[in-house]
This record gives structure tokens, sequence and C-alpha cells, in this order.
């Protein structure tokens, strides 16, 4: 495996290892704020962060570009996490886990419809999102059952949808050759932009982080600085290096990952359907990625 492709397998790894934790903040932060709050503040300090980090300007001098980034912020900024915020606030959180892991297919499927013909799934990848839906299921109900609650679950179905969307579109913008540093800060501008319409509508409102406490700082700060301008760029260049497909299996490990740091952070008790849930997910995500020898460089999840 090459350098850069092991690079990308690593930026994937980290960001689902940092986003399978960000279920506690998000929890914490929506007893006291909106959805919308939350985001609008996340991406604001992703935002300046990478602005700080690199003030160059990015010049695309191309209305086909900029569309496209325009289209990767509505899709992976405002819609995805808006549609999952909000649904969390109709239905169980062990719905959205699983309904969310989804996106893997969805991206699958369109990259076969789609322009993307070099990224269509294997047999492997369809064996491997069965067995990690079946451990992903385990592990969000552990034997609770599913509670059906039709707006909240058609809402996160959605937002898997416009996650699938925002992989390819970022794909896309792999290949324009910019730096994913600024294509990244480019987003997020789109992504704060299509927020503001929403804001009267949602009920932002200003006022209240007038006297926040530490603890939502600290939870902002986590969500903007680690979760968005970090993630959004290792994750950016995952699928710039990997393909929408390859990178998109690795969304199956954020229920490992928030199952490993309730049992760390929160003390909760690891049970025998947690335990075989997340053997099914990773071998799932073994499979899905597995690629017989001799197919050469070239194929379907490049």
């Amino acid at each position: 495996m090459g350098n850069k492709k092991m690079a990308g397998h690593l930026a994937a790894l980290l960001t689902i290892t940092i986003w399978g934790t960000t279920f506690i903040s998000t929890k914490v932060l929506l007893t006291r704020f909106r959805p919308i709050e939350i985001l609008l503040v996340r991406f604001a300090v992703g935002y300046l962060a990478l602005l700080a980090a690199c003030p160059r300007r990015l010049r695309t001098g191309d209305r086909r570009q900029e569309l496209t980034l325009a289209a990767a912020g509505l899709c992976g900024v405002c819609l995805y996490y808006l549609l999952e915020n909000i649904a969390l606030t109709y239905t169980l959180a062990s719905n959205v886990g699983v309904i969310i892991s989804v996106a893997p297919f969805f991206t699958a499927l369109l990259a076969r419809r789609g322009a993307g013909a070099e990224e269509r799934p294997r047999a492997g990848f369809w064996v491997g999102f069965a067995a990690a839906m079946a451990g992903i299921a385990l592990i969000s109900f552990n034997g609770s059952g599913l509670e059906l609650a039709p707006v909240g679950d058609l809402l996160a179905v959605a937002a898997a949808l416009a996650w699938a969307c925002y992989s390819l579109l970022t794909k896309r913008i792999g290949h324009f050759g910019h730096p994913v540093l600024l294509t990244t800060r480019r987003i997020f501008f789109y992504g704060l932009l299509f927020m503001l319409p929403a804001l009267p509508v949602l009920g932002f409102r200003p006022g209240l982080f007038r006297s926040m406490d530490t603890t939502c700082l600290v939870n902002l700060l986590y969500l903007g600085l680690g979760a968005s301008a970090l993630c959004f760029v290792t994750w950016n260049f995952a699928v710039k290096e990997l393909g929408a497909v390859k990178t998109s299996v690795y969304i199956y490990l954020v229920p490992v990952v928030t199952v490993a740091t309730s049992a760390l952070v929160l003390g909760e008790r690891l049970t025998p359907l947690s335990g075989v849930g997340t053997g099914l997910t990773l071998a799932g995500l073994l499979l899905s990625e597995y690629r017989p020898k001799g197919r050469g460089e070239q194929g379907p999840s490049e």
C-alpha cells in the first residue's frame, strides 16, 4: 500500500475516532441549546480556526468549482448536521446511530449511478455492509428493541443521504487540485451561509451565549476545533486519496467508538450483545475494504 493510501486510511480512522465521541458533547449541548445554535457556533469556530491556520485565499476562477463547493457546504455542513440534530429530538439516539450508518450504502448507490463509475463497489462491499449493519444494530439497540418514530427516523435517513452526496462531492473537489484545508474552509463558508435563512425559523437566540458556562464552552470548542476544523480536513483528505465509497465505510466504526467511549468515560457496562456487534462491525469493515491481490490500483473503491 502506498504512503498516500496509508495516510488516507489513518486520516479516516482519526476522523471516525473523534466523531465517535461527539455524541457526548452534542447530547450535553442539546439540553441547553437548539440544534441550529450548536451548528452555527460549531462551524463558525471551525471556519475561524481554518482561517487562522492558513489565511491564504482560495482562488478557483471557475463557476463550476464554486457551485460544487457550495453544494458540498449545503449537503455536508448545513443539511447533514441540521437533519441529524433535529432527528435526535424526535427519535432515539440508537435509531439515529443505526440509520446514519446506512450512509455508505447511499454513497455506493450514488457512485454506481453517477459519473464516478470507477467507484462502483464489489460484491465484498455488500457482504461487508450487511455484516456491519447487523453489528451496528446489536450495538445500538443492545436488546432494547426498535422503537419507531417516523419523523425522526425519516430525518435521519435524509441526513444519511445528504452525507452520501457530500462524500461524492468532496471526491470531485479533490480533483480540482486545491489544498484540502482551503477547500474545506470554503465548504464551511457556504455551509454557514446556507444556515443563515434557517436561524429565525428554527429559533436562534443570540443572547443565550452571553451566560454560557465552562462546560458548554469546552464542548463547543471540542466540536468546533476537533470535530469540525480538524476532522473535516482529515476526512476530505481521506476521500481524496481513497475515494468516496472506500472512505465512507469507516462510518461503520462510529458506534464501536461510541461504545468504547461510553465504557471509558461514562462507566457504562459492556454487554455480550455489544461485544458480538463490535466483532460483526469490524468484520464488515474489513470485508468492505478488502481488495483481492492482482486487481491493480484501479478499481471500484479507488
